[in-house]
């Protein structure tokens, strides 16, 4: 059996349970996901001083689950804390966005990120940045706050219907990635209504993380993620 463990940065406990829902739904046979949240910190990550304050609250949680996870994976998309988390997790720690970049080359050409709210943008593009992306993904935002995913995203559908189109018609995007944890949701609608492949994050790192379990990979500790004790 494979343990997931799903950590939602924010401490919304209801977000946390949508999300990790979600991601039980594509977790297949012999997988095992939970979903964790800080017991303090910021109800949302909208803004670098809340991931700065988030992260403090990933790493708490890789630390409380060690001894019972297999593979980690960050719900917050701009990675929060996934760099500090592999130095001190003692298995793989995947953060959704990659994992939705990284998918979304494999099924398209050209794609675009359609992320929430409209100040959050610097963080995506941060991590497109990182993976050298630039020349094949662009980003663009819903301006809404995190907090209106609490119940659902369906109500967002019009908006990046709206957003996907546009970037399909000026950008040349072939498929979309959603820029939020919790939009989950919006991947069947929104693929039906724009007619091209939709990517959740946490919905691609859970894929990614059962697969390195099972190939046995696990964080380089060579140089740039060697292990890290905290007091």
């Amino acid at each position: 059996m494979t343990r997931i463990t799903v950590i939602n940065p924010n401490t919304s406990a209801e977000l946390t349970d949508a999300i990790a829902l979600a991601a039980r739904e594509v977790s297949g046979a012999g997988v095992t996901v939970r979903g964790v949240h800080p017991a303090d910190g910021v109800p949302s990550v909208e803004s670098h001083a809340e991931e700065a304050i988030a992260a403090v609250g990933v790493l708490a949680q890789v630390r409380e689950h060690q001894a019972d996870t297999d593979a980690y994976v960050v719900a917050c998309f701009g990675d929060t804390g996934v760099q500090a988390a592999r130095e001190v997790a003692t298995c793989p720690v995947v953060g959704m966005t990659e994992a939705a970049l990284q998918t979304a080359c494999l099924v398209s050409h050209r794609f675009v990120v359609i992320t929430l709210p409209a100040r959050t943008v610097a963080h995506s593009d941060r991590v497109v940045r990182a993976l050298g992306l630039e020349h094949r993904c662009s980003v663009v935002a819903v301006d809404v706050p995190v907090a209106e995913l609490v119940g659902g995203s369906t109500h967002l559908l019009d908006a990046f219907t709206d957003a996907a189109r546009t970037a399909m018609a000026e950008d040349g995007a072939e498929a979309v990635v959603l820029g939020c944890a919790g939009l989950a949701d919006l991947v069947g609608p929104l693929s039906r209504a724009i007619g091209v492949p939709v990517v959740d994050g946490v919905a691609a790192a859970v894929g990614i993380a059962t697969g390195l379990v099972a190939m046995g990979l696990n964080t380089s500790r060579a140089n740039t993620f060697a292990a890290v004790e905290l007091p």
